[in-house]
């Protein structure tokens, strides 16, 4: 009699799994060992994930409500999320509110170029994105990236494209120590394997420690972090003449990632575009 909880596991598929031509569905060849484990294997790890589910019941990662899947956003807060779609400022995303034109520029992009090439963000950041972003960066609420990270990689598929290298932005290691793990290389990582593009953690290194950004303004910010990237001297070669995607969480004032292009101008970077989960619009109250 067969579990109800277990899958049945086909001739087909153990076949399939051993690389052997099913045909009618019959084997050409017995079973081998390795296919019978993977079949077996397969079908343990289904069992394994229905008990999971049945135990612990995936919840919104956003207001905690129950979901059908893991690492997902229930209606109501998917609803909520705004993303960031084209008519937008084709340096800085800035969304539009109707649009202009192909390749219109944002009157702050041309009253003040930034140093990197162009920024592309998911969503902005609001009441409905600020629990996924502080989730995962003051709740280890790793599995929010998954998600994070697919609707990044979404986002940036443009720069993406043409892309060599994703570097994350890092913390200085007394950070790193207290928080555990970085953030932006969580979400790199989960960009690079959607996209397929090498994610270098070490390219960029943190080199003076700086205060929180929050509740700094747009000039206390610039200062805070000038001079507090360098690329080291062994990775170098990885960057220069490299196309850069920078990976972070939240784009804010631009002050972190303005340092940090410079920092990767310097060794070398021919490129450097910036990706992130969500990003600040000027006039929005919505404080980090």
């Amino acid at each position: 009699m067969e579990t109800p909880w277990l899958p049945a596991i086909s001739t087909a598929t153990l076949v399939a799994d051993d690389g052997l031509e099913t045909g009618d569905g019959s084997a050409v060849r017995p079973w081998s060992p390795r296919a019978l484990m993977r079949g077996c294997a397969r079908g343990v790890s289904a069992a394994g994930r229905a008990v999971i589910d049945l135990a612990l019941p995936p919840c919104c990662l956003a207001c905690r409500r129950r979901v059908a899947d893991p690492d997902s956003l229930c209606v109501r807060c998917w609803s909520a999320m705004q993303f960031i779609e084209r008519p937008f400022c084709e340096v800085l995303g800035i969304p539009f509110a109707f649009d202009l034109g192909p390749g219109v520029l944002s009157a702050e992009a041309i009253a003040d170029p930034p140093g990197y090439d162009r920024a592309r963000a998911a969503v902005l950041f609001d009441d409905a994105s600020r629990p996924l972003v502080h989730g995962l960066k003051y709740r280890d609420r790793q599995e929010a990236a998954r998600l994070m990270g697919r609707l990044m990689a979404r986002a940036g598929r443009e720069i993406l494209s043409e892309a060599d290298l994703i570097v994350p932005v890092p913390l200085h290691r007394s950070r790193l120590w207290r928080r555990r793990f970085n953030q932006a290389a969580v979400l790199a990582d989960h960009v690079s394997r959607l996209s397929g593009i090498a994610s270098d953690p070490f390219a960029l290194a943190r080199i003076r420690a700086t205060a929180r950004q929050v509740g700094l303004d747009l000039g206390a910010r610039a200062l805070n972090v000038r001079g507090a990237f360098a690329v080291p001297a062994a990775a170098k070669a990885r960057v220069s003449g490299r196309r850069v995607v920078l990976v972070d969480d939240v784009l804010t004032s631009g002050a972190t990632v303005e340092a940090a292009t410079r920092a990767l101008r310097r060794a070398g970077a021919r490129h450097v575009d910036i990706l992130v989960f969500a990003r600040v619009v000027k006039g929005e109250a919505n404080p980090i």
